[in-house]
């Protein structure tokens, strides 16, 4: 029983270490994000509801981030087409000017399916999100981006195109995406 109690404690202390630099993102009443375009973001139950009749919309941090471990929770519907972008240039939010970890299952184009990173790499397996709440981890170090999907590897590719930039995540088309518990944390550099 001791020795168990003691591995817990370890487990719990590593734990605690490794959350020591994370930090929340687009949490409600922050003015730490900024909202462009055209779907509607609000809060419920301590997620962040995206939904839109047409168009495109974004939610975008006002803090730019070059090497760091990204995760969240997300649930989108079958109509939405979503995605999480990393190292944006600017405000002007696409997959030329941005990383973008893919979030539509019924994309037109297979290669850019969930877990894509749009006009770089096609997913390395077929995850399926629709209607379900679903885990989202972004590895970005250097020229080094890797995409897990409930712990599945979707992505691992070398590029050196976008080195720092802000995070945003999406809701185009029509529909509804869900995201909770989102959080940055930062690669020291060695």
């Amino acid at each position: 029983m001791k020795v168990s109690f003691y591995c817990f404690a370890i487990l719990l202390l590593s734990f605690n270490l490794s959350c020591k630099n994370s930090q929340n993102l687009f949490q409600e009443n922050t003015k730490d994000w900024n909202v462009e375009g055209d779907a509607d973001w609000s809060f419920s139950n301590n997620q962040l509801i995206g939904k839109i009749d047409k168009g495109s919309g974004f939610v975008l941090t006002k803090q730019t981030y070059e090497d760091f471990l990204l995760e969240m929770e997300f649930k989108p519907d079958s109509t939405i087409n979503s995605g999480v972008f990393i190292r944006c240039k600017d405000s002007e939010i696409n997959p030329m000017n941005c990383y973008e970890a893919n979030i539509w299952d019924l994309h037109p184009n297979q290669d850019y399916r969930t877990g894509a990173i749009v006009l770089k790499s096609k997913p390395l397996a077929i995850v399926e999100t629709i209607g379900k709440w679903n885990s989202y981890r972004i590895k970005s170090e250097k020229d080094h981006l890797l995409v897990w999907i409930n712990g599945v590897l979707m992505a691992d590719i070398r590029d050196k195109a976008h080195p720092l930039g802000h995070i945003a995540l999406q809701a185009t088309g029509s529909g509804e995406v869900r995201f909770r518990n989102v959080r940055i944390q930062p690669i020291e550099a060695d």
